[in-house]
């Protein structure tokens, strides 16, 4: 039995592990280098970006904002947590992890099967830094023993996780997507840092955005040259076979549509699109806009906007880098641990 960390000891260690990711070694490079062979989606570019994001995250300042009272998780007895992992992007079930680890709970990772590598390789990097976490973390391929569940799925799967899920504590992760309120006034820089809200990780992270809010009569083609410079994003061979796929859907179906060759834009009142398409409605009131937002609050998880609206909204470009504090779909991980009996 290794020791039983202090929150001051478990904050300390994940901000030298900040530290380490944010400058990879040969071994973490090539790791990132190499994400690609098993699951193509998971390039070079989008690993090391995932990668870059937790550095970021694991800020020595935020972590102790975070957290501003480590002393009351020292007597806490601790769970059993069972975190069954999404793998739509890499290390997405990262902050999960850290919220169970950080309060001194015991991680019952199920990884997804798309994300097999780079979550077991940090956590090793962690223990390494403070071998006192090594109990507090179990992989697992069937969930058993467990006090509390965090599970994160599709909406179909979501069903099956209330039911088998129901007599202990947990939180449910449904579909989400992610919007953004263009004025019509935005810059091309502004523009440009809502390319990788829309682009990054190849649109398929919750926090992308799937729905432009544009006011009505805007101009495409503003848009369309602000993000003229992700245009590689279709060399990628599954990007483009979705490209191509929806293109030919809306040909075939006489989908009105815009085409820049790399991105489809349809006007849809759907907030969720498929891969390679953005839905975009028009409004004329973006008051009378908010309150729409409001009221489709759970199914949204980010809004975008370089506007100061009434509701949340985070600048172009941080979709994909929140911190600490930005919890998936508005629920306190932290609060949702120190509430288990």
């Amino acid at each position: 039995m290794t020791e039983i960390l202090t929150t001051k000891q478990r904050l300390e260690a994940f901000a030298k592990l900040g530290t380490i990711l944010s400058t990879p070694d040969q071994e973490l490079t090539l790791l990132i280098n190499s994400a690609h062979q098993f699951n193509a989606w998971f390039t070079s570019d989008s690993t090391a970006n995932a990668v870059k994001a937790i550095a970021a995250m694991l800020d020595r300042a935020d972590l102790e904002k975070w957290i501003a009272d480590p002393d009351k998780f020292d007597t806490v007895e601790p769970y059993s947590v069972g975190l069954i992992l999404a793998g739509n992007i890499p290390l997405v079930g990262f902050h999960d992890i850290l919220c169970v680890l950080v309060t001194g709970n015991i991680a019952l990772i199920k990884l997804s099967s798309q994300d097999t590598k780079m979550i077991p390789y940090i956590l090793t990097k962690l223990t390494e830094i403070e071998p006192g976490f090594k109990d507090q973390i179990k992989y697992i391929d069937r969930l058993v023993d467990f006090d509390a569940v965090i599970a994160t799925g599709s909406n179909n799967t979501s069903r099956y996780f209330e039911y088998y899920f129901s007599k202990v504590p947990h939180v449910i992760r449904k579909n989400r997507n992610s919007v953004a309120i263009l004025n019509g006034n935005e810059s091309p820089a502004e523009l440009s840092q809502l390319g990788h809200d829309i682009f990054d990780y190849f649109g398929l992270g919750c926090r992308n955005v799937s729905k432009l809010y544009v006011p009505r009569g805007y101009d495409f083609k503003l848009f369309f040259e602000g993000v003229e410079s992700f245009k590689p994003i279709i060399d990628h061979h599954k990007y483009n076979n979705n490209y191509d796929y929806n293109k030919s859907i809306f040909l075939v179906n006489l989908d009105k549509h815009l085409d820049n060759g790399f991105l489809l834009l349809k006007e849809d009142e759907r907030m969720a699109s498929p891969l390679a398409v953005l839905y975009y409605q028009e409004y004329d009131d973006v008051r009378m806009l908010e309150k729409e937002l409001i009221d489709k609050a759970n199914h949204i998880q980010c809004v975008i906007s370089s506007d100061n609206l009434s509701i949340k909204t985070i600048e172009p470009g941080d979709s994909q880098t929140p911190k600490l504090w930005d919890y998936a779909d508005g629920v306190d991980t932290i609060a949702f641990l120190c509430s288990i009996k």
